[in-house]
């Protein structure tokens, strides 16, 4: 029962028009059920049955009618059906209760507008119907069916406004308890995230040591291997049992810093120059007209420069073909100059490509970012004459692998 009682209140509050219907159909209902019913006589107080009047009937089925409308216009229909209650208040005699429609009017209004709106066209509704019943209609100015006018207006104004009142505490609380949720979690999410950060800290400062140690012992192995190989062999032992703490360390926190949804790890190497080819192949594959000039060959880059140097020219060709235009152009080169190899990509664009000047620049802060990390130099920019140039300046050898000193820690 309790079922079906639900399913009908969910179908109702999704077709309020039908259920404001079946509201006007039940007061109408009331209405005239009450107006068939005279409560005062000449001389005693009883009640006596009569037929109401066919203005009466009219004007009880206009007030009823109009509650139909109540949600979508409510102000037009409290104008409504106070002006029919104003018609059988003056007119009426013995008056049929057709200020009921003006009642629920009134409700509606106080319930879905403010205090102060409540306040002022409950005041006004109040004072007319009450007013021209006193002063104009066939009863005396104290008689009880003039007073009942008053009460009732001031009875639907009121329960409309507690109404309301519930209603925006109900919604204070639902939205109170949904920005706490929020705040919950963006808290917790923090501080996973600071945990995660002190997490990295701990393991740069565990790795750094054992690599230190590894460092120290290859050292004293070289010193001493050829004069003295028992202790170059013991020293290989420490490089071994270091390193595989360091490597336990790393598996043991990279596996806690992983989440859920990560892809596993990759077991092939990661991407660098010797890849070039194949990357370049991509893109033309696509339709990118890419031409490649390299006089870097024979120079063996760390692995952080490596893929630094690949992850720039895919970022820059990437760009090119997003933002270059029609038959997009672009020109690859990769030098040697000195202790540094240069990576640039040219194109025949607009030269508006992702640049952060412009709005977008999440492409070239990736690559300003990888590139600053191994401390070299990143310019971008339009070319004159047209398109666009990014310019990579990467040390061949980063400054932990350049150190000569056996004992100096990362």
């Amino acid at each position: 029962m309790s079922r079906t009682l639900d399913r009908v209140r969910k179908q109702l509050k999704a077709h309020p028009l039908a259920l404001d219907a079946i509201l006007a159909a039940g007061v109408l209902v009331c209405m005239v059920a009450g107006s068939f019913v005279a409560p005062h006589q000449k001389d005693a107080v009883s009640w006596s049955i009569h037929t109401p009047a066919p203005l009466s009937l009219v004007l009880m089925a206009l007030g009823a009618t109009a509650l139909v409308f109540r949600r979508r216009a409510p102000l037009m229909v409290l104008a409504f059906t106070g002006t029919v209650s104003l018609i059988e208040s003056v007119t009426g005699d013995p008056r049929a209760p057709v200020a009921m429609s003006a009642v629920i009017a009134l409700f509606t209004v106080a319930s879905s507008t403010d205090r102060p709106t409540t306040w002022r066209v409950g005041l006004l509704t109040m004072t007319v119907l009450t007013g021209a019943a006193m002063l104009a209609g066939p009863l005396p100015w104290y008689a009880q069916e003039n007073l009942g006018i008053f009460a009732w207006t001031g009875i639907g104004a009121t329960a409309g406004d507690a109404v309301r009142s519930r209603r925006a505490f109900v919604q204070a609380i639902r939205e109170r308890a949904e920005k706490a949720e929020r705040t919950r979690e963006e808290e917790a999410r923090r501080r996973v995230a600071e945990e995660r950060l002190r997490i990295a800290r701990d393991l740069h400062d565990v790795v750094a040591h054992h690599i230190a140690l590894v460092n120290v012992q290859a050292g004293v192995a070289a010193h001493v291997m050829d004069k003295r190989p028992d202790q170059a062999k013991e020293a290989l032992a420490h490089v071994r049992e270091a390193s595989r703490s360091a490597l336990n360390e790393l598996r043991a926190t990279v596996g806690l810093l992983r989440q859920s949804g990560d892809p596993e790890a990759p077991t092939e190497p990661a991407p660098g120059l010797a890849r070039l080819d194949e990357l370049v192949g991509t893109f033309r594959n696509a339709g990118l007209r890419v031409e490649v000039a390299r006089t870097d060959h024979g120079t063996t880059l760390p692995a952080a420069v490596d893929l630094a140097a690949y992850r720039v020219i895919q970022e820059a060709l990437t760009n090119v073909q997003k933002h270059a235009g029609a038959e997009p152009k672009a020109e690859v080169s990769v030098v040697r100059v000195g202790p540094n190899v240069e990576i640039t990509v040219l194109d025949n664009g607009t030269g508006e490509e992702d640049h952060p000047d412009n709005g977008g620049g999440h492409g070239l802060l990736g690559m300003r970012e990888r590139v600053t990390a191994l401390r070299g130099a990143l310019t971008t920019g339009p070319r004159y004459g047209g398109g666009f140039r990014v310019h990579a300046i990467l040390p061949v050898k980063t400054r932990t692998v350049a150190r000569d000193q056996p004992g100096e820690p990362v």
